[in-house]
């Protein structure tokens, strides 16, 4: 039912003009507050919402509204992701065995548009027995919302620039891709495809492209001309959330600013970073618990068979075998007086950020 043809909107940018990109903002309103705070954003810039602003987090139809009303300035313009493509639900093809999975959906994640609309419409998700019977009321009760959502584009097209919120295929004409094309192309990167004009995107959080380390800033591939930024917002418990910042409308000198909310503390003590460790990642995570602890587990990671110690809190489940939150056993390189983010305190470690790079540090901080 997503597979159809793309929205393009074409933008003509004025010169001087900055243009600000972010992507995957995933309901998390102050993150997205946060990063425009740091970017400066103004009437001055061309700010382009690259998709998936919506699900995963607390706050979807408070997210929608900020975003109806910014694109209302002018100069902020929507993309669509493949998690804000709710106006489908009220097409003909979208049957009652869609609904059911929508219903189910809702009840799992106890978040999202649909799961807020239904609590602002006073009607209790856990009382629904046919999603069927409740889509008319919702379209009626937010007309306006679900307007905006079918009419954003799949993607925006300047003169240098391509904005998608996952991918396109190449050597295909903007105007003749599939909404599916555009919104749900997973691991870009990994593809070995280049392009043209540059192609901004999101939806692949950028530390799944890590084997060994965990980074959460843009990727920047200047022989493919292809600019990943989702930094894991929601999604990641060490995410942020990217503002990619172009210059000018002629310009690929790139540079970005990211917000999070963890504590920033200094380093008290130099470590030596590691000579090997391993990222084990979402898409790739069972592991065989080797020895069960209170704070940290020995475990194997199946597929490659290397071991690390693992927060037991990120082990989904008690078994043996078990699927597990993404970590590393990675311990970055630090000096006295390094600037760096805590993320998790433990009894003999931390976990940190530095300069977007997260790993551990075994010293003091202040």
């Amino acid at each position: 039912m997503f597979n159809r043809p793309a929205r393009i909107e074409q933008l003509n940018v004025e010169p001087g003009r900055r243009i600000l990109v972010i992507s995957d903002i995933h309901a998390n309103v102050p993150y997205f507050r946060g990063v425009l705070q740091k970017a400066k954003f103004s009437s001055k810039d061309e700010l382009i919402i690259d998709g998936d602003f919506l699900e995963k987090g607390a706050e979807s139809l408070k997210t929608l509204h900020i975003i109806m009303e910014l694109c209302k300035m002018g100069n902020v313009h929507a993309v669509c992701g493949n998690c804000d493509d709710w106006a489908n639900v009220f097409d003909p093809e979208h049957g009652e065995e869609a609904d059911d999975h929508l219903l189910r959906y809702m009840l799992w994640k106890k978040c999202g548009l649909l799961w807020d609309m239904c609590n602002l419409s006073g009607i209790d998700p856990f009382e629904i027995e046919s999603f069927s019977a409740v889509k008319a009321q919702l379209r009626r009760n937010f007309k306006a919302e679900f307007d905006f959502l079918s009419t954003i584009p799949h993607a925006i097209e300047t003169e240098n620039f391509i904005f998608a919120h996952a991918g396109m295929t190449p050597g295909k004409p903007l105007r003749e891709q599939s909404s599916e094309e555009l919104d749900r192309c997973d691991g870009l990167l990994k593809r070995g495809w280049s392009f043209d004009k540059w192609l901004i995107v999101g939806h692949w959080p950028v530390m799944l492209y890590g084997e060994n380390t965990v980074c959460a800033n843009p990727i920047v591939d200047r022989e493919k001309k292809i600019v990943s930024i989702d930094g894991g917002c929601v999604l990641k418990d060490d995410g942020q959330l990217n503002c990619l910042i172009i210059p000018n409308k002629d310009s690929d000198d790139f540079g970005f600013v990211a917000y999070d909310p963890f504590p920033v503390k200094t380093v008290l003590n130099d470590q030596e970073g590691s000579k090997s460790s391993y990222y084990i990642r979402w898409g790739d995570s069972q592991v065989q618990v080797l020895e069960r602890g209170e704070e940290f587990s020995l475990c194997r990671h199946v597929r490659t068979g290397y071991e690390m110690k693992i927060l037991t809190k990120y082990l989904f489940t008690n078994n043996e075998f078990t699927d597990c939150n993404d970590c590393t056993d990675y311990v970055l390189p630090l000096k006295e007086g390094d600037q760096v983010r805590v993320v998790e305190t433990c009894s003999d470690r931390y976990f940190v950020k530095h300069k977007g790079v997260s790993g551990w540090y075994f010293g003091e901080l202040i």
